[in-house]
């Protein structure tokens, strides 16, 4: 067995990463690619060449962090490498990444003002930033360092990926969302796709900052929320649905009892009583599902205050419904979908597909009944994230849900620089819920419904 062999036994993660870094990334440097690439070929086949399997094997990463740092700069000095100290910190993080880290990713996760990275194969990462897509220099090696590094995020999570189980969902330490699909389903190569998720999570104060809502509207959503209305926030794709239920989160007072269901966790609750719960997918036999819906009806029996779902999106709109309408007050969730009418049309679907053949005007009849306000939240062309309508579920007229608008978000035009222009305004109608709000000893002014205010 030879000492790549070695390696790969006592610590498979570290030796991928060894083995696999000989171009891991294209950072601006004085020095052209190729050279660098040879630089970095040398340095590691010495490092190969020292390194201590038996005590790598056990060695906490901060240790190893610390000694391969050591052990890096040893070697450039040995190889009278001319390099600057910029260029000698920039090899030695590149190493580091690669082998306690996510290689070209680091730099990618360490920036906050990123919030997506997709990595379309090797040799194009696009990254998000201000809700506008942007491609980076930043490179993998090969398509098989791109599927070493995601073997290594899916392993943490005890997850595979391989040919047999070609599609997965996974989390980073810090709660972003992660999601991979490789050949044959991916033709061009492996794709992998992060979620960022804010280290600090976001506080309604950002929201404000950046006109989300106004000020208003929060008082109002956060009022909602202390009173125990049954919320459901709907939007697309990146239109802010999860950030949005962490922010209104904030307002449930510490003394209750919070379930989470999630599939791939990511919900960032502070309160000290929180009971967070994840999905598990089949193993590679088909078997050992456990479904959002068997963690919401097991929930009901851990005398929750609360449940709130990170996303309704099968058979379990009927158990998280039926809950909201027993007892278990103040539950929240989110739904994918482009208004507070479509939304409620996909909860209508979404409870056949729990096996009950059951009318729509009883089905219909069930959602208004558990559901007091839908907030539909979007990602405007510019990238800006708005709740654009504030809507009171009423109840029922013949077969119809009936909902009347609270607030709104006008669009109005686009800039001379793409930016869209608009304004929130109230539509004057005050909300039945008020009588509600005045139980839990929250009030709202009068002037806060005015439809001839606008908010920019």
């Amino acid at each position: 067995m030879d000492l790549r062999q070695k390696l790969q036994a006592v610590r498979p993660d570290a030796a991928a990463a060894i083995i696999s870094m000989a171009d891991t990334r294209n950072a601006p440097r004085s020095h052209d690619d190729v050279d660098y690439a040879r630089l970095k070929n040398d340095i590691h086949r010495k490092l190969l060449d020292r390194v201590d399997l038996e005590v790598m094997s056990s060695m906490p990463d901060e240790k190893l962090r610390r000694d391969l740092k050591t052990m890096v700069e040893r070697l450039l000095a040995e190889g009278d490498v001319a390099l600057n100290t910029a260029e000698r910190r920039q090899i030695v993080q590149d190493i580091e990444d690669e082998m306690l880290g996510l290689g070209p990713l680091e730099a990618l996760l360490a920036d906050p003002s990123v919030s997506d990275i997709l990595v379309n194969t090797f040799r194009q990462i696009y990254v998000e930033r201000a809700g506008k897509l942007t491609l980076t220099d930043v490179r993998f090696a090969s398509n098989a360092h791109l599927l070493k590094i995601i073997d290594k995020i899916v392993s943490r999570v005890g997850r595979r990926i391989d040919e047999s189980s070609p599609m997965v969902d996974a989390r980073l330490p810090d709660g972003s969302r992660v999601n991979a699909i490789i050949p044959p389903l991916a033709l061009d190569g492996p794709i992998l796709s992060i979620r960022r998720f804010a280290v600090v999570p976001l506080k309604m104060e950002d929201l404000l900052r950046v006109k989300t809502m106004t000020l208003q509207m929060a008082d109002l959503l956060g009022a909602m929320v202390k009173a125990k209305l049954n919320v459901l926030i709907s939007g697309g794709t990146g239109s802010g649905k999860t950030t949005l239920l962490n922010v209104l989160s904030v307002n449930i007072p510490p003394s209750e009892r919070i379930v989470t269901i999630e599939d791939a966790a990511e919900l960032q609750l502070q309160q000290p009583h929180v009971v967070r719960l994840e999905t598990r997918p089949p193993n590679i036999e088909g078997k050992g599902e456990i479904t959002q819906r068997a963690l919401v009806r097991n929930s009901l029996r851990m005398r929750p205050d609360r449940i709130i779902l990170g996303e309704v999106r099968g058979a379990e709109v009927l158990d998280v419904l039926q809950a909201m309408n027993t007892g278990h007050d103040g539950s929240m969730t989110t739904v994918h979908a482009n208004t507070p009418r479509d939304a409620f049309t996909r909860l209508e679907n979404m409870m056949s597909m729990a096996g009950m053949q059951m009318p729509p005007k009883t089905a219909r009849a069930q959602i208004s009944s558990a559901i007091s306000v839908v907030i539909q939240v979007a990602r405007l062309s510019d990238g800006q994230r708005k709740v654009v309508s504030i809507q009171e579920i009423t109840g029922m007229e013949g077969d119809v849900v009936t909902m009347q608008e609270i607030f709104a978000f006008r669009q109005t035009g686009i800039s001379s620089d793409g930016r869209v222009l608009g304004h929130f305004r109230a539509t004057g109608i005050r909300p039945k819920f008020i009588d509600r709000l005045r139980t839990y000893g929250l009030t709202m002014p009068d002037e806060i419904f005015d439809p001839s205010r606008t908010y920019e």
